[in-house]
């Protein structure tokens, strides 16, 4: 049944979603119109507040595209190949290949969000040379276990109000992760994804006649072919030493990281893939190499990244977002306020795609809401995170890296994201709304 409902949404898609490139600016004109109308802001106001948040998410692009690149050499060193081949081997037919990208994608993303996307995108490849499967849902499968982040270890709104000092510390307090991420309601919800993602990707398998396959020679890295040793430059581009005292530098600083406490974020996951990369690669010329090759996929973040900076700026400076929050708000209970939460961001989401940056949009509206009407604060709170997860989906913004590693389009993977849509938006509505 999920095969049949899924084959006209992945027509439908493949049809008619542009490049996501094309998607950011129809997006930038329909937020612009939006503010002018709705927040009844002159246009000449709403250009200033694109133009001044255009690049406002430098840092952030900047660490989505060492993301790609190193998530990509880290892959393309023998060591990391080799463990890839050995687990794609576990899965023996299309079926089984599904279940485990996404189980394994599911994992990841708990645990940290940057790694779950650049984890789930390799480990996809590595089972397409493996296994006979439908490369789109594969990659499609890896992505959708990124919509367990904002409810594990890495989640930006739990951990926020779990840090004293939040910004809404005044209201609220300091509400631990006990009440958030590993809450009973949240743990439930978690336990039922884990279950229905991968049975979901799995019923959306499509037939033989209606799979597309990639070959497999196409997913291989391009070999090293001038790798001479004449000139004593040619010396040190592949001189192992080098390549050992730089990288086993950057390996011990992580050793010391951790020892104290650290935890994982964006920046540690981007210093752990490339400094394991310099030490796996053995020389320069070979780190060099696979660089060439992992930097052509990162056209979409530079490009597209800047124009999201500018949508959210325009939806936050115009009031925009708040009107959108707002209005869910004025007819909610103390009993349907999490539903609410979490439907309105997930529509806000799909114009600012930034956990961190929507909690601050939405907070001073949710909080304010939860306390008059005597909700469960933590619901709310983790309900607005499950909003921002939920429509990553149907997002392109959070697919590019994914995208970028498989060799794959926008259009290609969302048709069975949108069903994945549906299913993980009932399920996480009946669980914030009763459990």
């Amino acid at each position: 049944m999920l095969n049949a409902a899924a084959k006209p949404l992945v027509k439908l898609v493949d049809r008619y979603l542009p490049d996501p490139y094309i998607f950011v600016l129809l997006l930038s004109i329909v937020v612009f119109a939006a503010a002018v109308l709705l927040e009844q802001q002159s246009p000449l106001q709403v250009l200033q507040y694109w133009g001044d948040g255009f690049w406002g998410l430098l840092t952030f692009s900047m660490q989505m595209l060492l993301v790609l690149v190193t998530g990509f050499m880290l892959a393309s060193t023998p060591l990391v190949t080799g463990i890839l081949k050995r687990l794609a081997r576990l899965a023996k037919s299309a079926g089984q290949a599904i279940i485990l990208v996404t189980v394994v994608s599911l994992i990841a993303s708990w645990l940290n969000w940057g790694f779950g996307l650049v984890v789930g995108a390799l480990f996809a490849k590595a089972l397409a040379r493996q296994v006979k499967v439908d490369y789109r849902l594969l990659v499609a499968s890896a992505y959708s276990g990124f919509i367990v982040w904002h409810g594990g270890l890495a989640g930006s709104v739990p951990l926020t109000i779990a840090t004293t000092g939040h910004f809404s510390e005044a209201q609220i307090g300091v509400i631990g992760t006990s009440n958030t991420i590993f809450a009973g309601f949240n743990l439930l919800l978690l336990a039922l994804l884990f279950v229905a993602i991968p049975l979901v990707n799995y019923l959306m398998l499509p037939k033989a006649g209606d799979s597309v396959y990639v070959d497999p020679a196409k997913l291989q890295s391009v070999p090293l072919t001038n790798d001479n040793n004449e000139r004593p430059a040619d010396k040190l581009e592949n001189s192992l030493l080098l390549a050992l005292l730089v990288g086993l530098a950057g390996i011990a600083y992580l050793v010391q990281y951790f020892a104290k406490g650290g935890g994982l974020n964006l920046n540690i996951v981007n210093f752990l893939f490339l400094f394991l990369a310099i030490v796996l690669h053995g020389t320069p010329r070979r780190l060099l190499h696979s660089l060439q090759q992992a930097i052509q996929g990162g056209a979409g973040i530079v490009i597209q990244f800047p124009f999201y900076a500018g949508i959210m700026a325009i939806m936050v400076q115009s009031g925009l977002a708040q009107s959108m929050s707002q209005w869910f708000v004025g007819f909610a209970t103390a009993e349907t306020l999490a539903f609410w939460s979490f439907i309105s961001a997930g529509i806000v989401n799909i114009f600012v795609p930034s956990g961190g940056g929507q909690w601050a949009v939405q907070a001073p509206i949710m909080l304010p809401a939860a306390l008059e009407l005597g909700a469960d604060v933590s619901r709310v709170a983790m309900a607005v995170a499950w909003g921002d997860a939920w429509t990553n989906l149907i997002q392109p913004f959070w697919a590019l890296p994914v995208l970028a590693i498989a060799g794959l389009k926008a259009k290609d993977i969302m048709g069975f994201c949108l069903l994945q849509l549906v299913v993980t938006g009932v399920i996480i509505s009946l669980v914030l709304s009763f459990a």
